[in-house]
């Protein structure tokens, strides 16, 4: 049987190296549950902290109802944003940078203060200074994005990169986020669309949910921190030339392009 550092040292290095694990730790490891999993979470972020990342904030997965009953769950996950993962704006995105990357449109959220447990929608949104569009990027290590719960959860939930839009809104400036929309374009074609409601309802309340799951293992996001607060559409997958924009009501559009990868699995 593994360890905790075993598992969490092959996810950092199939990521270093943009090669993915040909199966999932629970195929081999059926003691792997969640409490499990994030401890070895916590050792996977460490190994990017150790080179010269910090954290900014969190990231939530599994928020919608559809994804979770697919996965056999009743709950979101959540994992942890680090500073090299967030990319500038208008710059193109380097696939070979990543596995087997996918894009999926989120709501964020900038915290201006601490959030106290429990924490209810009311709470998370009176401490939000911002609110802002960003699209995520989303790199499973796991072949074919095959993975149960708690391996997935160990992958710092499958967190790649962030491309955050250009405008941020107080929350009361904007309509009843549960409503804001969103349309999902990619190459140019409308995919999908959605609304905040995608989100375990209202986003404000998957930010809660995390609020309170990090408060029960003794965490808390401090102010400054910006919270991902799960996927408003599926994912969708990337390819070399191709762009993705996700258009949100009253935030503006936030777009990425894919450029031919310019870094080999070797260079690293």
């Amino acid at each position: 049987m593994l360890d905790d550092a075993a598992i969490a040292g092959q996810l950092d290095r199939a990521a270093l190296t943009r090669s993915a694990l040909a199966a999932p730790f629970t195929d081999t490891e059926p003691d792997l549950d969640t409490a499990t999993a994030y401890r070895i979470q916590d050792l996977v972020v460490a190994q990017r902290l150790a080179r010269g990342a910090r954290v900014i904030g969190a990231k939530l997965g599994l928020t919608s109802h559809a994804k979770q009953e697919r996965m056999n769950v009743d709950q979101p996950l959540y994992g942890w944003l680090t500073s090299d993962m967030v990319l500038p704006a208008n710059v193109p995105v380097d696939l070979g940078s990543f596995v087997h990357v996918r894009a999926e449109p989120e709501i964020g959220f900038l915290l201006g203060a601490s959030i106290e447990a429990p924490a209810t929608a009311a709470t998370v949104l009176a401490a939000t200074a911002g609110v802002f569009g960003a699209i995520e990027l989303i790199d499973s290590r796991y072949d074919a994005f095959r993975f149960r719960h708690p391996d997935v959860i160990a992958d710092n939930a499958s967190s790649a990169g962030v491309i955050m839009g250009g405008v941020t809104a107080a929350p009361a400036e904007l309509v009843d986020l549960k409503l804001l929309g969103c349309v999902l374009r990619h190459d140019g074609r409308v995919v999908a669309t959605a609304a905040g409601a995608a989100v375990l309802g209202h986003p404000a309340e998957a930010v809660a949910w995390l609020v309170n799951q990090l408060a029960a293992r003794g965490r808390r996001l401090e102010p400054g921190s910006i919270v991902l607060s799960g996927a408003l559409t599926d994912a969708v997958p990337l390819a070399p030339g191709q762009s993705v924009v996700a258009e949100f009501d009253g935030l503006g559009a936030v777009e990425i392009h894919c450029s031919f990868p310019t870094r080999s699995r070797d260079d690293h």
